[in-house]
């Protein structure tokens, strides 16, 4: 079946859509002529991710000569819509990349195969037990974790440096944090950062750092209305002071790095996850560091290594086994993980993390001393979060983006967004 991948990987640095399935190939678990096994692998990331996973996929298919692997990508936030209509539609792909809060959704859903039966070909005990218990659901294993990941301020070096500011040291507090992105702003004339009040992950950081949490363990929210309206009323505030970004570019976010305010030039940093973040260098040549995320303000660590993104195999799959191969291979396999590097977070396969460690190169060297510089200092990672949370995140946005035009109050919003989260955690 040739062209069922193209030399653009159906991608470019300026747009980032879901590749179009070539006419003629067979859909989910459908064999092709001379008894080939077709598996449909769907992802999010970024072009250099998607050109890493390409080149991994050709090894696969050679290595498995009788499996033709179709693949797919797009930008996170059109990912996850696509991904939700295909698994609506009983049409949910072979192989599929999974967020921390889609496993609950999709697992409860009926979407996902449970994995125990490919334990002959899936292999898991160089998984770190903790990070593997993370793609369970009610002691079933649904999904693997294919990398870890912790979120990072990443930073434009140059524009830092020129401006005079001294750059970030080890730890900061959210209020020395503040503080650094207005001397930014002062000095540079642009924002410091992308306003992270729109974000669910940072407001989670800061939530944590004050020792409370997302959800509570029964999933249930596990903060209130004047947790969200102090967070709120934080950013906004910095957003009227001009030191992070405006309304109209904060509402552009679409989950590719492309559409921060730091990849378009429109300021010095951004709070992101650090595999995500290599997307950067395309875009700012001059070169792109990683800070930790702030503190609360008496040091307690608000961020958390988890797993970067997951694996699952669709419940619906004609070939579990081929399909388990393909997930084994893409997080067990030395040749594999050579090729991926950090693109995905640093391996969870302790072996082979060990093995690719001396040969990591540029960003993948960059993600990997940045954790290492974090070990023994973070928490542990939060379950994953109840399946409402997977629209609660837009919703969280959206709510924000009443404050940030100036049309809610953080209070109003904080109250409103509560009001719905709690509806949507008991539907």
């Amino acid at each position: 079946m040739p062209g069922h991948r193209t030399k653009g990987f159906c991608a470019s640095a300026a747009a980032l859509v879901l590749c179009a399935v070539p006419a003629g190939c067979s859909g989910s678990g459908e064999s092709v002529g001379g008894g080939k096994v077709v598996l449909r692998y769907t992802w999010w990331g970024n072009p250099d991710r998607a050109e890493r996973t390409e080149q991994a996929v050709a090894l696969f298919e050679k290595q498995h000569p009788d499996i033709r692997v179709q693949t797919s990508f797009s930008a996170y936030e059109a990912y996850k819509q696509k991904l939700a209509t295909q698994a609506a539609g009983g049409d949910a792909p072979d192989v599929m990349q999974l967020d921390y809060r889609q496993i609950d959704q999709y697992a409860s859903g009926g979407v996902l195969l449970v994995l125990a039966r490919q334990k002959a070909v899936l292999r898991t005990g160089e998984i770190d037990p903790g990070l593997l218990a993370t793609g369970r659901l009610d002691g079933r294993q649904y999904a693997i974790p294919q990398g870890r990941g912790t979120e990072t301020v990443a930073y434009d070096v140059k524009a830092w440096k020129e401006s005079g500011v001294p750059l970030p040291g080890r730890s900061w507090t959210w209020s020395e944090w503040a503080d650094t992105m207005r001397a930014l702003a002062e000095k540079t004339g642009k924002p410091g950062a992308t306003d992270p009040g729109q974000s669910e992950d940072a407001f989670e950081v800061w939530l944590r750092g004050r020792g409370k949490s997302l959800y509570t363990k029964d999933g249930r929210l596990g903060f209130t209305a004047d947790d969200l309206t102090r967070w709120w009323t934080f950013t906004d505030t910095l957003r009227r002071e001009g030191v992070v970004s405006p309304a109209e570019q904060t509402t552009q976010l679409d989950g590719s790095v492309e559409n921060t305010p730091l990849g378009r030039g429109k300021a010095v940093t951004d709070a992101n996850w650090d595999a995500p973040a290599s997307g950067f260098l395309a875009l700012i040549p001059s070169g792109i560091a990683l800070a930790p995320m702030p503190t609360g303000e008496d040091g307690t660590p608000g961020q958390y290594f988890k797993p970067s993104m997951f694996l699952g195999v669709g419940a619906g799959t004609a070939h579990p086994k081929e399909a388990a191969q393909l997930v084994d291979f893409l997080i067990n396999d030395a040749k594999a993980a050579k090729i991926l590097g950090a693109t995905r977070g640093i391996p969870v396969n302790e072996s082979v993390r060990e093995s690719i460690e001396p040969q990591l190169k540029d960003f993948d060297k960059t993600i990997s001393a940045y954790q290492a510089s974090l070990e023994g200092s973070l928490k542990d990672p939060p379950q994953a979060p109840p399946s409402g949370d997977n629209a609660l995140q837009a919703t969280f946005q959206r709510d924000y983006d009443q404050v940030s035009y100036e049309r809610m109050s953080p209070r109003e919003a904080a109250e409103n967004y509560i009001t719905e989260a709690k509806a949507e955690l008991r539907s």
